[in-house]
């Protein structure tokens, strides 16, 4: 199913005709990472997301009880525009929806992060494989041994995206993906897993795996799945995310956030 742009993806979705993970869809959009929590939360989450720019790039925040986005997308609906929600409870993760219509209330605060899933159109037009859309599965990511630096109630080990290519490729990769720091930019590491604490490649702790070619090393990128990681680790009482790979889609151009 191909869409022509960002609004017609997102009704779709609203009406449950796409449920699968989002890497490729309405191409050449900027698309986002979700979290919602109580407003107690809000100010300890969003100075974490300050101190750490590189895996949690704020793209929009609504206030309390609002759920439009309206800097990233004026006719989005937080509640109902991602293919796939996660429910968190005192860390735990408790249950997969559609949609969050029955857990809304006037108390939630939404942040949308900046997602990499953005920058691989420019990632193909250089001519750079992007594995799991070849594939057709989601997104391979890690939890490393990286940690962010805390804010409040919030700490936690940095999570990465991972995209294997060719060792001639990473530099130009470097090069294309630095013009992007608002989804998260350059890559942090490429070359040997261990070294950031990923024991088996072949096991990502989100997503799925992908095909590592003889001659491929391992490229990897912060990623805005790390606020799930340290939502595991500190357990607020509730908070919702999006789905790992299940984003919600802006109508920001994926040029308008290019640097240069």
């Amino acid at each position: 199913m191909e869409f022509k742009n960002a609004k017609e993806a997102r009704q779709k979705i609203r009406e449950g005709m796409w449920t699968k993970p989002t890497p490729g869809l309405a191409y050449g959009y900027t698309q986002a990472n979700l979290v919602v929590l109580p407003y107690k939360y809000a100010l300890d989450f969003f100075i974490f997301c300050q101190r750490n720019t590189k895996p949690c790039p704020i793209l929009d925040v609504c206030e309390p009880g609002k759920y439009t986005p309206i800097v990233t997308a004026p006719t989005g609906d937080i509640r109902s525009d991602i293919p796939k929600y996660r429910i968190y409870k005192n860390g735990n993760l408790v249950e997969e929806v559609t949609d969050i219509k029955k857990y809304w209330s006037e108390d939630l605060v939404s942040f949308l992060l900046g997602c990499s899933f953005t920058f691989e159109k420019a990632l193909e037009d250089a001519n750079i494989p992007i594995r799991h859309i070849e594939e057709n599965k989601n997104v391979p990511m890690y939890i490393t041994n990286i940690e962010c630096k805390p804010a409040g109630m919030f700490n936690g080990p940095m999570v990465v995206s991972m995209r294997p290519m060719p060792k001639d490729l990473v530099q130009k990769a470097i090069d294309v993906t630095s013009r992007f720091p608002q989804v998260h930019g350059a890559p942090i590491h490429y070359g040997d897993p261990k070294k950031i604490g990923i024991e088996d490649i072949n096991k990502p702790d989100f997503g799925d795996s992908v095909t590592i070619k003889e001659g491929e090393v391992p490229v990897f990128w912060a990623c805005g799945v790390t606020p799930q990681a340290a939502i595991m680790r500190v357990k607020p009482d509730f908070v919702i995310t999006h789905s790992p790979g299940h984003m919600f889609i802006t109508d920001i151009k994926e040029n308008d956030l290019a640097l240069f």
